[in-house]
């Protein structure tokens, strides 16, 4: 599966289970372990135990670990960071609080905003100035610095973040301020002209606060982990998958750890973008349904669409403005709290809710038996009969359907005047609508049709949910590839050693500089292979583009270039360029207007050999039914008799009719009754609408 011949190992760390996938020269050995909040590397070298034993190998003879984590996510969400100071220019002390001033819900005379994760009275300006130019207005005050750094060691900060206006044009003084607390302090030091060289400072000190508030904790964390590995026997590097999809060295991720705020579902995305050039799958919605959110991500021709920031911590369901923005290349998806653990509710107005407050897996949903009151998704599921009370998670965990109807009849059903299937059935129905609401705004913002794409389903979760979500969004077909329930961490394994390195440079594009934007990519060419270098040595392939707009205009669009050496007469090809891209977005372009450039970026990542190619197989051959259970059907609005299917007893191009519901060991994919799901030839589900 590698294609290097390297055991390579993928370990993702969520909120509910930590999944493990070992590839041992094309045979995918992977389990999924309760998370450890208190010690998260243990949930990780318990799992690998776990794999390394059933593939028969030691752990010396790993050759490369690959780790996503949602650790520094949650750390931002539930503020259990380093106490920060921000150094910043004299003046700009609140912009983290002001923001932008956007009232994302316009009509809510009690709007809340995300509170600043650093306070005012740890926020320290100093006296000097960059012009938007680069050019140096004010000298900066480093007598003051020396003076701020004794205050900073006096009164117990963890980490100290540096966000001075315009140092993505010029970072002297942020580097000089850096070296100036260096000299006296012992603890981490960010800057933003390294962390995020971006315009809007905003968003710019937001991310480099970000990335110094988890700084602390995720160093703590990874060196924990490589210690132990090591004592362990495997002395093998260990990398990171970062929010972009590429692979860094721990040292870049302890370094800038804000990249890896969305590392879990990046390698969702991967697995996802892999399945879809295996079977030339050009229009793709990635479904990730895991024990705590679910990930929704749009992939064209083989590739997930990617943007420059996104947001953590929403505090408004959907509405972009209401969280707290990373300004970093990412991976671009939208993610609810919508899990197996995400809890149900009845609110005020007697409505069910789900989510975003997940059991986790501490104590777990109710029928983990762990302790949870309090119902669950999961919950729900079991009741409805999905679920195999006996072989959850491999048989590792024994749920109790006593316990799961229990906390829901008391929580929703004896609220509402529901029996317990019913109520059951109310807090599926409204957390697969808060999904397909989800994709469905997702898709609406790219300018797509949600239904053109066939959806590829896995996480845990997903596979539960994937048909009812396929009929509200009037999707036909839909994959559950193998090793769905671990589907993240198989994506580990398949992605590249990548970095994006950017740099804002506003400039007009009737005066194009060829000579200053060469100078410009050579710099960021050489970063980004830089960071690449630090994991292969194999050929590396690079991406420009630049992001472009009409002069005054408040957000740009991206625009691919060729890699190469630009001359003077090349204006007039990027301005056709721009032209196209902007027609593409917009239906047309506008004359008249300067085009300017905003910002540029170079990514570079190695090149990883093609899957080979499948064939969609949506016919098949009908396989008589086994053994049947009753399970709850959303689309006859009943229990119905269904057959009861182990995934490994389906040879490829077996038909099976729904309502079903095909058993493995990390999760299990219901076939509704409007579906048949049909076996692929190389393992996959592909459900299939009847009559399509």
């Amino acid at each position: 599966m590698s294609g290097t011949g390297e055991i390579r190992l993928g370990a993702d760390i969520g909120g509910t289970f930590t999944d493990i996938a070992l590839d041992l020269r094309g045979a995918i050995h992977s389990t999924k372990v309760l998370t450890n909040y208190a010690a998260p590397e243990q949930a990780i070298l318990d799992g690998i135990g776990i794999v390394l034993e059933e593939a028969g190998i030691g752990w010396g003879e790993i050759d490369i670990v690959i780790h996503g984590t949602t650790l520094a996510t949650n750390a931002l969400i539930e503020r259990r960071g380093a106490r920060t100071a921000l150094v910043t220019t004299e003046g700009f002390r609140d912009v983290i609080e002001m923001r932008t001033e956007n009232r994302f819900e316009q009509y809510d005379l009690n709007i809340r905003l995300p509170e600043p994760l650093i306070p005012r009275e740890d926020r320290f300006p100093v006296k000097g100035r960059i012009g938007a130019g680069g050019e140096e207005l004010q000298p900066l005050d480093e007598a003051a610095l020396e003076a701020l750094a004794e205050r900073i060691a006096a009164e117990g900060f963890g980490a100290v973040a540096i966000g001075f206006i315009h140092s993505y044009m010029n970072p002297a003084h942020e580097e000089r301020a850096r070296e100036i607390l260096a000299a006296r302090l012992d603890i981490p030091i960010s800057i933003s002209s390294e962390v995020s060289p971006q315009m809007r400072e905003f968003e710019r000190f937001n991310t480099v606060c970000a990335n110094a508030y988890v700084r602390p904790q995720m160093a703590d964390y990874l060196g924990r982990l490589q210690v132990r590995l090591k004592e362990m026997g495997a002395d093998c590097p260990v990398f990171m998958i970062h929010s972009g999809g590429g692979l860094i060295s721990v040292e870049t991720a302890s370094a800038f750890p804000v990249r890896l705020v969305e590392s879990g579902p990046a390698g969702g995305a991967i697995f996802a973008a892999d399945i879809a050039a295996r079977f030339g799958l050009r229009k793709v919605l990635s479904y990730d349904m895991g024990g705590t959110t679910a990930k929704i991500c749009l992939i064209e021709e083989f590739q997930p669409q990617t943007a420059r920031s996104f947001e953590v911590a929403r505090t408004y369901r959907f509405c972009k403005g209401s969280g707290m923005p990373i300004s970093i290349p990412v991976i671009e998806m939208i993610e609810i709290g919508a899990g197996g653990g995400s809890l149900a509710w009845v609110d005020a107005m007697g409505r069910i809710q789900t989510g975003p407050e997940s059991a986790g897996s501490e104590p777990g949903p109710a029928c983990y038996q762990r302790g949870g009151t309090r119902p669950a998704i999961t919950d729900a599921d079991l009741v409805l009969g999905k679920l195999d009370p006996e072989n959850f998670a491999g048989g590792k965990i024994l749920l109790s359907v006593d316990e799961a109807s229990a906390a829901i009849a008391r929580e929703v059903g004896e609220r509402l005047g529901l029996d317990g299937v019913a109520a059951a059935f109310g807090i599926v129905e409204v957390v697969d609508e808060n999904m397909a609401n989800a994709a469905r705004v997702h898709a609406v913002e790219n300018g797509k049709n949600v239904s053109d794409n066939v959806m590829i389903a896995f996480g845990g979760a997903a596979p539960l949910h994937a048909a009812r979500l396929c009929e509200k969004l009037g999707i036909d077909r839909c994959l559950v590839p193998q090793g769905a329930g671990v589907g993240s961490a198989i994506g580990f394994l398949k992605a590249p050693f990548g970095y994006e390195a950017l740099a804002s440079q506003i400039a007009a594009l009737s005066a194009f500089d060829a000579g200053a934007v060469n100078a410009m990519l050579d710099g960021l060419r050489e970063t980004a292979e830089g960071f690449v270098r630090m994991g292969t040595t194999g050929e590396i392939r690079r991406e420009v583009t630049a992001f472009m707009r009409y002069r005054g205009q408040g957000w740009e669009i991206p625009v691919p270039l060729p890699d190469r050496a630009f001359a003077a007469d090349d204006r007039a090809m990027i301005e056709t360029a721009f032209k196209e891209r902007y027609a593409r977005f917009f239906g047309r372009a506008v004359e008249g207007p300067e085009i300017e450039f905003v910002t540029w970026s170079v990514k570079a990542q190695d090149i990883r050999p093609a899957p080979a190619r499948v064939a969609l197989d949506a016919d098949g051959e009908a396989k008589p039914a086994g053994a049947a259970r009753a399970v709850f059907d959303p689309a006859s609005g009943r229990a119905l008799e269904t057959a009861i299917v182990a995934r490994e007893a389906l040879a490829p191009r077996a038909r099976v009719a729904g309502p079903a519901v095909i058993v493995e060991r990390e999760t299990a994919t219901v076939v509704t009754s409007p579906f048949d799901a049909v076996i692929q030839p190389e393992g996959s589900i592909l459900l299939v609408r009847k009559g399509a």
